[in-house]
């Protein structure tokens, strides 16, 4: 059996804090199942921190700290974790791009605008640019390739589950030139058909739903609880309080029963990007 590889904690902040976990879990003389125990996360969700590929969430780090007696060092250092994120994404969003890379199913309500996983480069630049006139070109352009990125998770060898339910002012409203806006739809359709996702679309004649507010993203782990993230214009808040989180499943589950089948959607979708390309699209 070959030696076992320490991790360097000299490569990344969660490198050095999954360090310093492994070493007064052992100084401890605890197993990673030992100090699993109590938290609601799964041994390799542990495991995944000490090697530096995850950052602590809070609940852990106060878990960990009473456990292995380190008086709150973890709890005071996840600041300095959150603080080493990919450049282009909102700080408020950071947790939420670094959890879809772990999630098995990702659900999302789009009210306003097509969710980022589905997005084209000109889309993404456009909407960045609406909601901040006052940015530099080159920052316009870091964040819509950290956008696109996180839709790398689709290339994966096995990736998500992806359930998307959007307005149908999401389609109709003409955020770029009709050729672009045709290509967008072309994007979600091949993304859709390409990948294990669905997408439901509310069509404009559907009655008051449980929904008729922000994004809502609800993402589940095989090693850690489900969490639900909601956005405003320019903030987030991720929601893991068990009785909430089961409040909004509920709620999107009566979002799905209100919306149009898949295969429906899917042809309003293909539909829409032919009357982009003919100038014929409906308001």
């Amino acid at each position: 059996m070959p030696p076992r590889k320490d991790p360097d904690g000299s490569a990344s902040v969660p490198a050095f804090y999954g360090a310093e976990l492994r070493y007064q879990r052992e100084a401890a003389g605890l197993t990673l199942e030992q100090l699993a125990e109590g938290s609601f996360r799964g041994v390799s969700f542990l495991s995944q921190i000490e090697r530096g590929e995850r950052r602590m969430p809070e609940d852990l780090a106060r878990h960990v700290d009473e456990k292995l007696k380190t008086d709150g060092f973890f709890a005071r250092r996840c600041e300095d974790a959150r603080k080493a994120r990919q450049s282009g994404i909102a700080e408020y969003f950071a947790d939420v791009a670094e959890m879809e890379q772990y999630a098995e199913t990702i659900e999302d309500w789009a009210p306003w605008t097509v969710p980022g996983l589905l997005q084209t480069a000109p889309y993404a630049r456009a909407i960045m640019r609406s909601t901040m006139p006052w940015g530099a070109a080159d920052e316009i352009e870091q964040m819509a390739a950290a956008r696109l990125k996180r839709a790398q998770l689709f290339a994966r060898e096995k990736p998500p589950y992806f359930w998307a339910i959007i307005d149908e002012a999401v389609i109709r409203r003409p955020v770029l030139p009709p050729e672009q806006m045709a290509e967008l739809m072309d994007h979600i359709a091949s993304v859709v058909k390409a990948t294990p996702s669905i997408l439901q679309i509310v069509p404009h004649s559907t009655a008051p739903h449980p929904f008729m507010m922000g994004h809502t993203k609800i993402m589940a782990f095989s090693d850690a609880p489900t969490v639900v993230y909601t956005e405003g214009l320019h903030s987030g808040q991720l929601i893991d309080y068990p009785a909430l989180v089961k409040q909004y499943g509920q709620s999107y589950d009566l979002l799905r029963a209100a919306a149009l089948p898949p295969e429906a959607s899917l042809a309003m979708v293909e539909a829409a990007a032919e009357e982009y390309r003919n100038g014929k699209q409906k308001a």
